[in-house]
This record gives structure tokens, sequence and C-alpha cells, in this order.
């Protein structure tokens, strides 16, 4: 098991989505990713090779020192083994979040997992049921049928998140607005870190 990761980069901001909206958190972004989403907002995660390579070590003394809220994210984070990176983590007192499409197999100490698939390359079946968070990102109008599809392979406890596009703010939100209220067990997620104009 390597002791150093593909470090895209990492800071101290608000986590802007989801779940824990407004938290205070430290988030490390992997470099990494093979799902190739069109509307990505970070597509300069995808090439790994382009991101330096921290030790394990540093990076936790660095994020637990500065907040112990951590999140993994990307990237694709599951593309790497993430148990040395989370233990660290907790043994600093951190608890530790993880973003991801679900679609490399879990590992990792994670008090909470953020669920967000995607159809071009599928969650593994065991991740539907750890997931405590399904945010799916609304685009098109198939979109909506996707997350339904998406919420009936999830546990009965996993919160369940529609999330406008960014690039389609203007002209879906509406219309996940409309979706919520007709089906009141999914509640809305907001890019708020976009609005504020914080990373």
């Amino acid at each position: 098991m390597s002791n150093v990761l593909p470090i895209m980069e990492h800071f101290y901001t608000l986590q802007g989505e989801g779940r824990f909206a407004g938290t205070p958190s430290y988030f490390i972004r992997l470099g990494g990713c093979d799902i190739g989403c069109h509307w990505c907002d970070v597509k300069e995660s995808w090439d790994a090779a382009t991101h330096p390579k921290m030790e394990i070590n540093e990076i936790v003394k660095i994020a637990s020192e500065t907040c112990k809220t951590i999140v993994i994210t990307g990237g694709e984070p599951l593309m790497y083994n993430l148990d040395q990176l989370t233990l660290a983590l907790k043994n600093n007192g951190c608890k530790v979040h993880i973003e991801t499409s679900g679609a490399y197999s879990l590992s990792g100490k994670l008090d909470w997992i953020c669920l967000s698939p995607k159809k071009n390359k599928l969650p593994l079946p065991a991740l539907y049921q750890k997931a405590n968070e399904l945010k799916v990102i609304i685009y098109n109008q198939h979109d909506f049928l996707f997350a339904k599809e998406q919420a009936e392979l999830v546990n009965t406890n996993c919160e369940l998140y529609l999330q406008p596009e960014w690039s389609k703010k203007d002209t879906i939100t509406q219309q996940v607005v409309d979706f919520v209220l007709e089906n009141p067990n999914w509640k809305i997620s907001l890019q708020t870190h976009k609005y504020l104009n914080i990373p």
C-alpha cells in the first residue's frame, strides 16, 4: 500500500452541498478520474499524473490541525485504497466524509458516504447499501427518471438529494423544486459555495 496520493488541491472552506452544507470542512481532492462526466466542473482533476503526490502523513497533519471534518473528494477518490489515509485522520480525531460515484470498491474508515451515481459508470451494488446520502445531479429531463431508479437501490435510511447542474441552474432549478414538492422524500441540494463565491 502506497503512503503517497496524488493531491490536486486541499483547502479549508464550507461544505457547499448536500446534508452538511454550511459546515466548516477541510477538503482533500484527489487527482484521477475515468468517469468522464461532460458537465464536470473539475475536469482538471481527471489526469492523476498532472498532480503532485503528497505523503499521507503530511496531508493528514495539515488537514487535522485545521479542521476535524474532512471531505475526501476528487476526481474519483475510490480509485485509491483509502485505508491508510482515513485511519490516520480518524486517529487524529477527525470525522471523515467522502464524495464518490461509487464506481470503485469502498475502502477506508468513513463516517459519511455521499454517493453521486453517474450514468456512464454506475455504482457497484455494494455501494448502494452503504450510502448515507444519494445525490443525483440534474442536467436534463431523463435525470429525474435516473434519480428515481437510483433511489430504489439505496438503503431505507439513505437521504435523497437532487442537485441542479450549475450551468443549467437557470432553466432546471424550478423543475427540481417542482419534483421535490411532488416527491417529498427528496430534498434539494444547491452548490451554495458557488453562490457564495468560495472554494
